[in-house]
C-alpha cells in the first residue's frame, strides 16, 4: 500500500511540474544558451559571463558577453570583456605579460625536410604521438613568452621554454590556467610534461616548473611527485596550491588537493579517500580553499582552511547538498562564492553560494523563459544490491507526466570514462530530459569506476572492464524492471566511449534482456585500440599490459574481454555512431563493430560524422544526431 501511494504522488508532483508545457525536443534543446562565467569584474561590482547560442543556419554557435550585478538584477550585454576583467597575465609590477604562442621546433612535414617540395602532403614521425585527441602532430609546440608591456623595452619577447619539445598550455585540453605569476613577481609558474614521443604516450608525469625571470633560470617544483601536477594557483601571500595524483601513467588516480609554503608540501584531502577533487579556488582570506568533488552521485562545494599556526590541523567541510551539479567556481565576494551550477533540467546558469549555510541564489536566468515552456522529468534516487552485496546508486528519469499505471520503454544509460562521476550534468548530447522527455524511463547505475564512493569503488574498474562493471549494469536494469511501469519486452541500452565499450559489451551477454542498442566511439577491439589511440598510458594502465605479453596474466585477462570476442553471441539490432576525427578512440572501432554486425546479419545502422572528434560539436551534425537517435529508437523499440 505504501508502494503504491508513493507511486501516486510521483505521478500527481509530475503533473503539476508539466501541466501545460511541452515536452523538450532536439530542436528546443538546441536553442538553449549555454552559459560560461569569465569572472568578476575588478571593481568587484558585477559578474561577466558568455552566452554561446547555437546558430543552425550557418553551423555554429555565435557567442555574446554580458555582466550582472553581483547582488543580482539585469543583465546588460558588453562589447569588451578584457576591460572589466583583471588580466591575471600582466606582472604584478605590471612591467610584462605572459602569453603561449606555439613554436616550430621540429620538421614534420615534407615540405619542411625537403624545401623544394613544397606540395608535397606528407608526414614523417620516428616516434609515437604522431597524433592527439583529433589533431596531427606537425612539428610545433605551444610555449609560454614573458613579454615587456614597455614597447620600448629591449628586453624583446622571452621563451621560457626555448627549443624544448613540449607544450604549456597542454594539450588537449589546457588553457592559460596552466601558466600563472607568482604575487612576487619574480617567478612564473607553469604547467608541461617534460616528456617527448613514445615517452611521452606512456607517461601522465606532468609537473609544475618555476621560472626565475631575473635569472632565467627554471626548477621543477613537484620533482618528487611521478603523477599529475596541474592547475597551479597562489594566494596573494605566495602560498601555492595544486591539484596531483601520485601515481604514473594512471590518469584516473584519486586527485588530492596540496599545498607548498617554504618548499614543504602538505597534502590537504589524502585522509579523504572519498574526495576526488575536480577543481579548486583560494578564498579572498588566504587561508581557506574552495573546492568542487563528486559525492554521491552529484558534484559539491568543500571548503579546507589552512594556516601556519597550524599547519597539520584543518577540517574539511561540505557547503553545499542537493540534487545538482556544482560545475565551477568563479570568485569570491564578501561572504558568497559566484559558481555555476546544473541539474539534470536545466542547463547552466550561475549562482551565488553564501559560504554560512550554502543556500543559493540564481543570478543569470539565460534560459527561464525557454524553460517555463519545457516539462519538467523526475529524477529519483535508488539503491540497488550488487551481485557482490554492494549499494550501487542509480539515477532513474522519469518521463514528464509520468502515470504508473502505465508501461514504459526503458534506457539502461551506461557512463564513460570509465572514471567519470555520473551526476545531475546537462549535457547537449547525453541529456537524460531529452531522452525522458521521449518516453522513455532513464536507469543511469554509479556501477564500478566512478568517483564519489570511494578510491576502492573507483579502482575496480581499472584491468575488469567487462567484469564486476558489466554486472552492475544488469543489476541495475534488472532491478528496475521489477516495476510494474517498466515494459520488460522494451529494454534498450545506450552509451559512448567506455560507455559505447559497455553497450558492445552487452551485446554479447544480455540474455535477451535488450531489445536495441546504441554505441557512440565505443572501444570494440582492444587489439586494434591498443595499436591506434592516442594516450598509451591509459591503455598500459587500463588493460595491464600489452596483448603481446603472454606471460602477463592480467594483461592477457584483460584482452579476453574484448566485445570483439563475443560478436557470435551478437543477436540485437545496434546503431553505431563514429567520429572520424577521433583518434582516442579512432575510427576502425566503429567500422570493425558495424561489419561484424552487418556480415552476421544483424539489423544494424553506421552513423558516420567525418569532421567530429569524441564529441559531436557542430550544431547540425549534432541534431542529425539527434534525430538519428531517436529514430532508430522509434524504430526498433
Amino acid at each position: 500500500m505504501i508502494k503504491k501511494i508513493s507511486l501516486l504522488l510521483l505521478a500527481a508532483s509530475c503533473g503539476v511540474a508539466t501541466f501545460a508545457q511541452n515536452n523538450l525536443s532536439p530542436e528546443m534543446l538546441w536553442k538553449l544558451g549555454r552559459v560560461s562565467a569569465l569572472g568578476i569584474s575588478a571593481d568587484k561590482n558585477f559578474i561577466v559571463y558568455d552566452v554561446g547560442t547555437p546558430d543552425m543556419d550557418n553551423n555554429k554557435i555565435n557567442h555574446k558577453t554580458y555582466k550582472i550585478p553581483i547582488s543580482g538584477g539585469a543583465a546588460v550585454m558588453i562589447d569588451n570583456a578584457a576591460s572589466l576583467l583583471p588580466n591575471t597575465k600582466i606582472s604584478p609590477d605590471g612591467q610584462y605579460k605572459l602569453e603561449s604562442k606555439p613554436v616550430q621546433i621540429l620538421k614534420v612535414t615534407g615540405a619542411d625536410i625537403f624545401p623544394d617540395l613544397p606540395k608535397s602532403n606528407v608526414y614523417v614521425y620516428t616516434s609515437l604521438d604522431y597524433r592527439h585527441w583529433d589533431t596531427w602532430e606537425d612539428g610545433q609546440f605551444d610555449h609560454v613568452f614573458l613579454e615587456s608591456t614597455n614597447s620600448e623595452s629591449a628586453n624583446g619577447s622571452i621563451d621560457l621554454m626555448k627549443d624544448e619539445p613540449y607544450d604549456c598550455p597542454q594539450k588537449p585540453f589546457g588553457g592559460d590556467e596552466d601558466y600563472i605569476w607568482n604575487p612576487d613577481g619574480k617567478h612564473v609558474v607553469y604547467v608541461t610534461k617534460k616528456k617527448f614521443g613514445t615517452d611521452y604516450t606512456i607517461s601522465t608525469n606532468t609537473d609544475l616548473y618555476q621560472y626565475n625571470i631575473v635569472n632565467g633560470h627554471t626548477i621543477n617544483l613537484t620533482k618528487d611527485n611521478n603523477g599529475y601536477d596541474i592547475a597551479p594557483a597562489y594566494n596573494a601571500k605566495g602560498w601555492l596550491a595544486w591539484l596531483s595524483m601520485k601515481r604514473d601513467g594512471y590518469e584516473s588516480d584519486k586527485q588530492d588537493l596540496k599545498i607548498m609554503h617554504d618548499d614543504k608540501v602538505i597534502n590537504l584531502t589524502a585522509n579523504r579517500d572519498d574526495l576526488h577533487v575536480l577543481s579548486f579556488m583560494w578564498g579572498n582570506d588566504g587561508k581557506t580553499i574552495y573546492f568542487i568533488a563528486p559525492v554521491n552521485g552529484t558534484l559539491q562545494l568543500f571548503s579546507v582552511s589552512w594556516s601556519l599556526e597550524a599547519e597539520t590541523k584543518f577540517t574539511i567541510n561540505q557547503i553545499t547538498k542537493g540534487d545538482f551539479d556544482i560545475t565551477a567556481i568563479t570568485g569570491q565576494v564578501g561572504n558568497k562564492l559566484i559558481v555555476s551550477r546544473t541539474d539534470m533540467n536545466h542547463a547552466t546558469e550561475i549562482f551565488s553560494v553564501a559560504l554560512n549555510d550554502g543556500t543559493m541564489q540564481q543570478l543569470s536566468h539565460v534560459n527561464d523563459q525557454a524553460y517555463k515552456n519545457i516539462a519538467l522529468c523526475k529524477t529519483e534516487r535508488r539503491f540497488v544490491t550488487t551481485t557482490d552485496n554492494k549499494k550501487m546508486l542509480v539515477w532513474v528519469i522519469y518521463p514528464p507526466s509520468f502515470d504508473p499505471a502505465k508501461k514504459y520503454p526503458t534506457l539502461l544509460y551506461c557512463e564513460g570514462g570509465p572514471q567519470s562521476p555520473l551526476t545531475q550534468f546537462y549535457s547537449f548530447r547525453w541529456n537524460f530530459q531529452l531522452m525522458a522527455s521521449q518516453g522513455y524511463i532513464i536507469v543511469a547505475p554509479s556501477r564500478r569506476g566512478m568517483p564519489g564512493f570511494g578510491t576502492a569503488w573507483n579502482e575496480e574498474i581499472s584491468k575488469d572492464w567487462g567484469g564486476q562493471a558489466m554486472k552492475d549494469y544488469l543489476s541495475a536494469i534488472d532491478d528496475v524492471s521489477k516495476e510494474t511501469y517498466v515494459d520488460k519486452n522494451r529494454l534498450g541500452c545506450v552509451g559512448a566511449s567506455y560507455g559505447g565499450f559497455s553497450v558492445f559489451e552487452l551485446a554479447g551477454m544480455h540474455n535477451k534482456r535488450f531489445k536495441t542498442f546504441i554505441a557512440h566511439d565505443g572501444v570494440f577491439d582492444f587489439r586494434s585500440m591498443y595499436g591506434t589511440t592516442d594516450e598509451m598510458w591509459f591503455e598500459n594502465w587500463e588493460k595491464g599490459g600489452a596483448y603481446w605479453e603472454k606471460n602477463n596474466a592480467v594483461a592477457q585477462k584483460s584482452f579476453s574481454q574484448s566485445p570483439s570476442n563475443f560478436v557470435d553471441k551478437w543477436d540485437t539490432p545496434i546503431m553505431i555512431v563514429q567520429g572520424g576525427k577521433d583518434y582516442r578512440v579512432p575510427i576502425e572501432q566503429g567500422q570493425q563493430a558495424f561489419q561484424a554486425a552487418q556480415l552476421r546479419g544483424i539489423k544494424s545502422k553506421f552513423l558516420f560524422l567525418p569532421e567530429e572528434n569524441h564529441w559531436v560539436l557542430k550544431p547540425q551534425n549534432a541534431l542529425v544526431w539527434q534525430r538519428e537517435f531517436y529514430s532508430w529508437l522509434k524504430e526498433t523499440l
